[in-house]
């Protein structure tokens, strides 16, 4: 027997068992409804972090300005 082809026929029938493993796993998360409220809140968390940015982004001006009127007033005191 050659020990390489024994080595390269474990490590392939490894990595189809391994395939087979991840495939039938991603088809349970699929299934699981704390897979897919995980999902629900993940997506929550992108929309308010977007939200954010736009706020951001609007009001930095205003903001800003905000900001410089009470670092003036701190000052002066």
């Amino acid at each position: 027997m050659n020990t390489m082809t024994d080595t390269a026929g474990k490590v392939q029938g490894w990595a189809f068992c391994r395939a087979a493993h991840v495939r039938q796993r991603a088809k349970e998360l699929l299934q699981e409804e704390s897979a897919q409220g995980t999902t629900e809140y993940a997506i929550l968390v992108g929309v308010l972090v977007v939200i954010a940015i736009i706020a951001i982004v609007a009001f930095k001006g205003k903001v800003q300005d905000l900001w410089n009127a009470i670092s003036e007033g701190i000052n002066s005191l």
